[in-house]
Formats: C-alpha cells, sequence, structure tokens
C-alpha cells in the first residue's frame, strides 16, 4: 500500500481505546474511571493551548524556551499537509499527550518514505500511565502504514527516563547519532 492512500484513511483522524488496555493502569481505580475512552486523534486548532503546555513541559527540564508559540492557525496547515500529522491522546476531553510526525520522501527506497517523530510527550501528572505507549503504538502503526523504512527521533542528551522509553518501545541509538545544529547557531553576520 502506498503511503498517500494511509492519509486519506480513517487512520489519520485517529482511534479510540478503551482505558482497559493501558498496560500500566492502576487496579485500584475505580470502575467509573476504567469506563472511560481513550481517544487518540488528529489535533484541531483549539488544542493549541493544551498542546503548548505539554511543549513547555518538554523543554521546560533542559532549555527553557519562552518563545513557544503554538499557533491554531499552524496547527489547521498541519492539518492540511499530507506529510505532516499532529496527534493528541485525551480522556474524557483532557489532552493528556501529543506527539508531531513528519513522513519524509524518500529517493533511496523507490517509493518509501521514512518518518521523523518529533515533540512526542505527555503531560506531567499522566507519564508512567501506560499513555505514552498507547500514543507511541498509533504513530508506528501509522508509520507502519504508510509503508516509512524507517522512523527516527531525537532526545536531549539529559533524557535519561525518556530514553528508557523510546528503547522499551524498540527504538535504538546504537546505529545512529543525530546532530542538530538551532537557528540561533545559523545566524550570519
Amino acid at each position: 500500500m502506498s503511503f498517500l492512500a494511509v492519509l486519506t484513511g480513517d487512520f489519520r483522524r485517529g482511534v479510540s481505546h478503551p482505558r482497559q488496555v493501558l498496560e500500566d493502569a492502576d487496579d485500584d481505580e475505580n470502575e467509573d474511571e476504567k469506563s472511560l475512552m481513550i481517544n487518540i486523534r488528529e489535533a484541531e486548532s483549539r488544542d493549541a493551548p493544551a498542546i503548548l503546555e505539554l511543549y513547555r513541559q518538554l523543554v521546560r527540564p533542559v532549555a527553557p524556551d519562552l518563545a513557544i508559540d503554538v499557533r491554531p492557525e499552524r496547527i489547521e496547515q498541519i492539518r492540511r499537509d499530507p506529510h505532516n500529522f499532529l496527534w493528541v491522546i485525551e480522556s474524557d476531553q483532557e489532552v493528556l499527550g501529543t506527539v508531531f510526525v513528519t513522513l519524509c520522501l524518500d529517493p533511496m527506497y523507490s517509493q518509501q518514505p521514512y518518518a521523523v517523530l518529533e515533540n512526542f510527550v505527555i503531560h506531567e501528572p499522566h507519564r508512567t500511565k501506560g499513555y505514552g505507549a498507547l500514543l507511541m503504538r498509533h504513530a508506528e502503526d501509522f508509520c507502519y502504514r504508510a509503508d516509512c523504512s524507517k522512523i527516527m527521533l531525537q532526545s536531549h542528551g539529559s533524557r535519561l527516563q525518556a530514553h528508557g522509553f523510546f528503547e522499551a518501545q524498540g527504538f535504538s541509538a546504537a546505529n545512529k547519532k543525530a546532530f542538530v545544529k538551532y537557528r540561533s547557531q545559523m545566524e550570519r553576520e
């Protein structure tokens, strides 16, 4: 299946999961909480404030960035782009996390794209409860259905807990080393 066929399907819009599928959900939760649905869907402009807070949580420990500016119109632009995907995971209409995936055209493997996964973050009080694994599984399933040759992601060198999470999801840092040059380092005189 070509990745363009995937982009037009329901998978882009999202999927719902019963809360019980979460691997690390607490056993002593009450039955009402267990019946809540977990929904993974494409982000909408109304999600901008929640995504902004998640991005602040993502960068705060390593490089506080006051310039983070999540705009509703940018989210809508991403929604219209056939190669970019911004998803949120929510429960009871509360955004718990987000992930951004870009499908990159690649001349190396015929028609196969590769994926770059960025800005993966789960709201701090909801970490280690299985939401991250569910959101990552959604992104990985999407990339598989899009026939991606690989998924690449970067994580700050000091985020050891995140590295452990990514490794538990099957990612490896053994084969490649990432290099980054930020815009501030590209400025010309």
